[in-house]
């Protein structure tokens, strides 16, 4: 008799923790905070009490602070900025992250030409785009000679843990890549804790997983490239992919008529000149995302579009012609318009 009551509590407990964790609807919670100079920007779905704004949002602070404190350039205790003032060719061990987004940096350099680079920080600064605060001008000739002759990505070597500069002066960069890689470190955590359902986003470069509430999928606004107005250009449908566009319309500045980029091209030492303004990629991971839509910036319209076409990467890329924007398309891009 007695057996068989406390067999009919048990049953009735687990009963009533069926009932109640059936209770909890799923819900889209967010939070958001400041990392990297930028800030992030992040949603989720979830019926569990355990996954509460604040307990998600430590964990995700704790982690970007970690990596800000490995791969930024603005940390003077960086291990990055570390790294760079070591006027010394001698290998340093460095954590596995920074390995992990060295090597891919240096993967793509080679895959793009060199036309990512993530030595070129010099050049940055020069031009005044960089941590270095500078007044805007164009750079001398000898200047621009100094510079390059501090940058190029095959003088950096990883290997074993290890970073090595081949030439003391080698100023390493990894702005291009090291948002995407800390989306992606988010995503991983997140679905550490059980969380299937997300976006995150850092400083414009984005994640998704699953849908939202009501199996909604995750819709994506590229941005129109007009530095006079903010619109949207497209939505898009990514599904499980990552997002990253590259752009050069906000980050400029113009002297005697003449407008320079931001984005410098690693082989000519100046901002791009041609007409395209906007690339937009889709990929698994926003850590490739990121860079190549930075290298595909630095390419130009015909060896983008021909580059994106030959790895088979969906791609959108934006021009201005005669005062108007025209969009082109890789064939792998083509499933994510609306």
């Amino acid at each position: 008799m007695m057996m068989s009551s406390l067999r009919y509590i048990w049953l009735a407990l687990v009963g009533l923790a069926f009932f109640v964790s059936c209770s909890h609807a799923p819900q889209q919670l967010a939070v958001s905070g400041e990392t990297m100079g930028t800030t992030y920007h992040i949603r989720y779905v979830s019926a569990n009490p355990r996954h509460d704004t604040e307990e998600v949002k430590s964990r995700v602070d704790t982690l970007l602070a970690q990596i800000n404190g490995q791969m930024s350039t603005y940390d003077p205790e960086s291990e990055l900025s570390r790294f760079n003032q070591r006027q010394s060719t001698e290998p340093l061990v460095v954590s596995r992250a920074l390995e992990e987004v060295v090597r891919r940096a240096l993967e793509i350099a080679e895959e793009t030409n060199g036309v990512l680079d993530v030595t070129v920080g010099p050049l940055v600064n020069l031009w005044s785009f960089g941590p270095q605060q500078r007044p805007e001008r164009v750079p001398t000739v000898t200047e621009l000679k100094a510079a390059q002759a501090q940058t190029g990505y095959h003088h950096l070597v990883v290997e074993n843990h290890q970073l090595q500069k081949r030439i003391p002066e080698l100023y390493v960069d990894l702005s291009t890549i090291a948002k995407g890689y800390g989306v992606d470190r988010v995503a991983r955590l997140l679905e550490g804790m059980e969380i299937q359902n997300y976006l995150v986003e850092i400083g414009g470069e984005m994640r998704m997983k699953g849908a939202k509430p009501g199996n909604q999928p995750w819709r994506i606004a590229i941005e129109r490239p007009d530095n006079t107005q903010r619109a949207a250009q497209r939505i898009i449908e990514p599904g499980n992919n990552a997002v990253a566009t590259s752009g050069d319309y906000r980050n400029y500045f113009e002297q005697d008529g003449v407008r320079y980029s931001h984005i410098i091209d690693p082989n000519t030492g100046y901002p791009i000149q041609h007409n395209l303004v906007s690339v937009t990629v889709v990929t698994s991971t926003s850590m490739d995302a990121d860079a190549y839509a930075t290298a595909l910036t630095v390419m130009g319209p015909e060896r983008a579009l021909a580059f994106a076409e030959e790895k088979q990467l969906a791609v959108l890329l934006i021009t201005r012609e005669n005062d108007t924007f025209k969009e082109y398309t890789s064939t792998a891009f083509l499933p994510y318009l609306q």
